[in-house]
């Protein structure tokens, strides 16, 4: 005789089912179509233990979100959000060696877009749900269950519309955790430490427009736009904002120095953070702004000389970096270029302390008793941002132990995207004592 499914029995079939269910975020609301497959899929399996479940669309049609909030003992504490997002990146299946909508479960891992970004998170919080929900669990504080929208294109159409038009959902949510935090980074002699997000970068996408006089392609043109344009993205995408260490970065460094001995001094802190292996991509970029150009459009007609030329540009800043931010990239742009936004979305900082921050460690350390966590900051941006705005303190917390030697920052929004089938049962169990305490 057997006792009732817990969430390591479950977390591989959601996070494969899940998976299976294309979720790509083009950002054209037009073309996304399996948000609303997937919300349903979320919804079925939680109204299927009990829970009751809100799911509604957000702006537009199906762009579908899931909500159900489990009471806790205490109503007079502050509740815990648990957010998840259900859209994925594209992919190109003809250069995957499985298809990245398989869901396939072979050598160990879990295929397919959205294993690691952020399925896995995904199938970990319904499997705990449904666990508690089976053993009438009651947590300590109330906790409410997000399953969400559009992250990959911002958010506009899910977290920041909902805290936007329906923050009566958030109500009482006064910490939140998340993506991309507590996954294991492996320093010589098989010691462990898990990397909490505590802050993440500002995110602004940018768009440059340069105006000319339009003309015939063979005549002299001393005002051409796209010659413009090209030498100020040329400007701007060579450019090296200054370094600046934030007091993440700073508390990340020196928790680094005191496990291994690791020297981090200040005129050579990126190449310090190089000798940690593929983990320094994430971890590097956080110590600087970035404004990467991504995209360009110009003209029509190949002897035609267009009055106008626009560029798109990913910049990411660091936390109290905006207005300086801004002054160099209108220095680099000059005057004959113009700039507005597209999305603009601030950074995010709070500090590593606090009863939740002990829980996520204790959860941590009773699946591996050597554990270590320390704080780091996110290059990219999370919905955490739009619940910081509600008033929340957020943490990346989707716990998950790696083998040493995977390339793991290479799986966000990557080729083969993967997530090793231990792991994901070892977070499900983390997840679980977690939130039984936290």
């Amino acid at each position: 005789m057997t006792g009732p499914l817990s969430a390591v029995d479950e977390v591989v079939e959601l996070c494969s089912d899940l998976i299976r269910i294309d979720t790509s975020n083009t950002g054209d609301p037009d073309t996304v179509t399996g948000e609303k497959e997937a919300a349903e899929y979320v919804a079925g399996k939680l109204t299927e233990v009990g829970l009751e479940v809100e799911v509604l669309d957000s702006g537009a049609p199906r762009r579908t979100n899931v909500f159900c909030r489990l009471p806790g003992a205490d109503p007079e504490r502050g509740a815990l959000l648990v957010h998840g997002h259900l859209d994925v990146v594209p992919a190109e299946p003809s250069e995957w060696s499985v298809h990245p909508f398989s869901g396939a479960v072979q050598d160990g891992y879990v295929w397919g877009r959205g294993a690691v970004d952020m399925k896995d998170m995904v199938a970990m919080t319904i499997a705990v749900a449904r666990q508690f929900t089976r053993e009438g669990f009651v947590p300590p504080r109330d906790i409410v269950f997000a399953f969400l929208a559009d992250e990959e294109a911002g958010g506009s159409y899910g977290s920041h519309w909902l805290a936007r038009n329906r923050p009566d959902l958030f109500e009482g949510c006064t910490e939140a955790v998340g993506e991309v935090g507590g996954f294991s980074l492996t320093l010589g002699q098989d010691r462990r430490v898990y990397l909490i997000e505590s802050a993440e970068k500002g995110m602004a996408w940018m768009r440059l427009r340069a105006r000319g006089k339009p003309g015939h392609g063979s005549f002299l043109h001393d005002d051409n736009a796209v010659t413009v344009l090209a030498e100020a993205v040329a400007r701007l995408g060579n450019h090296r904002f200054p370094l600046v260490m934030t007091d993440t970065v700073r508390a990340f460094a020196e928790q680094i120095r005191e496990l291994t001995g690791m020297e981090f001094p200040d005129e050579d802190i990126e190449g310090a953070f190089a000798k940690l292996g593929p983990v320094a991509r994430m971890v590097g970029a956080t110590v600087r702004d970035t404004a990467n150009p991504t995209m360009l459009s110009a003209g029509y007609k190949a002897n035609v000389i267009p009055s106008t030329a626009e560029a798109t540009v990913d910049c990411r800043v660091l936390p109290g970096r905006r207005d300086a931010f801004l002054r160099e990239v209108d220095e680099l742009l000059g005057p004959d270029v113009e700039r507005e936004w597209i999305q603009d979305l601030p950074a995010l900082e709070t500090e590593f302390s606090g009863a939740l921050v002990d829980a996520m460690a204790a959860a941590l350390r009773t699946e591996d008793p050597e554990a270590r966590t320390v704080p780091y900051m996110l290059s990219g941006g999370t919905d955490a941002k739009a619940f910081t705005d509600l008033g929340m303190r957020c943490f990346g917390f989707a716990p998950l132990r790696l083998p040493p030697d995977l390339d793991f920052a290479s799986l966000f929004h990557g080729i083969d995207e993967r997530v090793p089938v231990d792991a994901l049962k070892f977070g499900a169990t983390v997840l679980e004592r977690f939130l039984r305490t936290a």
